[in-house]
């Protein structure tokens, strides 16, 4: 079950799916989101219950399934970052980052010596617990580990030419709910302030070479973004698909027997 190349995955050409995993931990859950035909699994400690323990779980459910793990750690400190990728992350999708600065620290916490500070432990779940040359292990995780930068405030976008010039940064992701909020118009999605907002995200996601990516809850959002360039959809997440499967399937089953008696 080794490591899996999410970089590489990232800036290949055309789209790329991905789920997110919110709410449940089950050995299976690899295999089931890889049989939907699922590209990597969007993992979340912000927003979840989930801890590092249960982390290490969800990474090794997606390894044996061959789907890469892209983990929102709790935070963008340091100490979250390399706590996340020892667990076994392919690559981190970090929030709230508004600032050159938080870009290039993301880089530095994430990336082994000479292009970061990461702090070194081998042989344990990042790189599958195999042996091997130190040094060869070092440059294989910084040239496969994925770095995601979610642009959702308002600050974000001010700065979001500058964080997409930064070396190292590859997936410009914009977070919705938090851009809109943080703008003044919480989920007003056709707002100029926040088209205009997306545009600005687009231009320097193009200008810098970097994939663009969004959580979408149904299928046309994500063909609509795609259009626009976004080569990188998230489709819903876990709890979300399940509870909408539920409450339709509850629903059709009520009706139908509802009719009959009557």
């Amino acid at each position: 079950m080794a490591p899996m190349n999410l970089r590489k995955l990232f800036a290949t050409d055309g789209l790329k799916v991905g789920h997110s995993i919110f709410e449940f931990n089950t050995p299976g859950m690899g295999q089931i989101i890889a049989a939907a035909g699922v590209d990597f699994a969007f993992v979340d400690l912000e927003h979840s219950g989930f801890g590092f323990s249960e982390l290490k779980e969800i990474v090794t459910s997606m390894r044996v399934a061959k789907i890469p793990s892209l983990v929102r750690p709790p935070s963008k400190a340091g100490h979250h970052i390399s706590r996340a990728l020892d667990a076994g992350a392919d690559g981190l999708i970090l929030p709230m980052v508004g600032t050159v600065e938080d870009a290039e620290k993301a880089v530095a916490d994430m990336k082994y010596p000479p292009a970061g500070r990461r702090g070194v432990a081998l042989g344990i779940a990042h790189d599958g617990y195999q042996p091997g040359p130190p040094a060869e292990k070092l440059r294989a995780a910084n040239r496969r580990t994925a770095l995601v930068t979610l642009i959702e405030t308002a600050e974000g976008i001010e700065n979001v030419d500058q964080i997409a010039a930064v070396k190292g940064v590859d997936v410009l992701w914009i977070g919705h709910f938090d851009l809109s909020t943080s703008l003044g118009i919480p989920a007003d999605f056709t707002n100029p302030i926040y088209t205009r907002a997306v545009d600005k995200v687009r231009r320097a996601a193009k200008k810098h070479g970097k994939s663009l990516a969004q959580l979408v809850p149904e299928a046309a959002a994500g063909v609509a973004l795609y259009k626009k360039g976004f080569d990188i959809i998230c489709y819903s997440g876990d709890l979300w698909v399940y509870q909408q499967a539920l409450t339709t399937g509850i629903h059709d089953l009520r009706a139908a027997i509802g009719k009959k008696r009557k």
